[in-house]
């Protein structure tokens, strides 16, 4: 009998350089830049809180401490805000306080999976969440809560699942798009994977469904991320990845959130986000 799958962990690779945002970027992180009312790496940690995960890995590099400083206690400055009777503003500033926040270093820029591979010995449990930075979902239920709950209840055994959203076929070869080879009955936005291809020319993709920036992937991935750097440049990519485990006959499915995605990862998709945020209230 299958145990139940929980996912209790989640990394945020957040060790980019912010090169598009450049010079703002030089002194602040790109992802401490306002979005509503909190910066853009605290709407990422709640989602991780409204999916119940609490355990959560910063993948940074050298000059970006800001971000988990952000979520830290700050005892010094509660007892300042106490002495001058500014109760009210406390308790906004411990409501991480409940979280397990862990850090590691990427040194080198090496792609993506070189990111995640650095939190390997700090992932302890069977699965864990990931959530790229640029990508963030507005709606009722956040991107990684609807990729939890689907994986918890639908997956079988050792596999992995992406978040997913129909993009123009022109746009194809700005996202890793998969083929599928059927989707679940109970909920047709569930698919089954059949094949991965990073950014294909629009007239080879498989299909229009692009991966936005949302994984659930099991801890067997860190064994194969080694195996795939050097085809790109030294690189190594998640996506790679997945691929051979793909084609080594592991499960892999996609699920087309509900909910607006927006963009952060461009001054442009920064901007419309802004507005998007604004309109929503948040």
């Amino acid at each position: 009998m299958l145990r139940p799958m929980k996912i209790t962990q989640a990394i945020l690779p957040v060790a980019g350089l912010g090169t598009r945002f450049l010079p703002w970027t030089k002194v602040v992180p790109k992802e401490l830049l306002p979005l509503g009312k909190e910066p853009i790496i605290a709407h990422i940690v709640d989602e991780c809180m409204a999916a119940g995960i609490e355990d959560i890995c910063f993948v940074i590099s050298k000059g970006k401490e800001k971000i988990p400083e952000y979520f830290y206690d700050d005892p010094a400055l509660e007892e300042e805000l106490k002495r001058r009777g500014k109760h009210s503003l406390i308790e906004p500033l411990k409501r991480y306080s409940k979280l397990n926040f862990h850090t590691v270093y990427q040194r080198d820029q090496l792609g993506d999976g070189h990111a995640i591979l650095q939190a390997k010995d700090w992932v302890q449990s069977d699965y864990v969440a990931v959530l790229f930075g640029d990508d963030l979902f507005t709606g009722a239920k956040p991107g990684i809560a609807q990729l939890k709950e689907v994986f918890e209840h639908h997956a079988k055994g050792e596999g992995a699942i992406v978040a997913l959203e129909n993009v123009p076929r022109e746009n194809t070869n700005r996202y890793g798009i998969v083929g599928i080879r059927g989707e679940d009955p109970t909920d047709p936005r569930l698919k089954i994977v059949s094949e991965m291809v990073e950014k294909p020319d629009p007239k080879d993709a498989p299909s229009t469904l692009g991966i936005v920036g949302r994984y659930i992937i099991p801890r067997s991935t860190f064994d194969v991320l080694p195996t795939v750097q050097g085809s790109h440049g030294g690189e190594i990519r998640l996506i790679d990845a997945l691929i051979a485990q793909l084609a080594a006959g592991m499960p892999m499915y996609g699920y087309a959130c509900d909910g607006t995605r927006v963009d952060t990862g461009t001054p442009e998709g920064y901007a419309r986000a802004l507005k998007v945020f604004e309109s929503i209230g948040n």
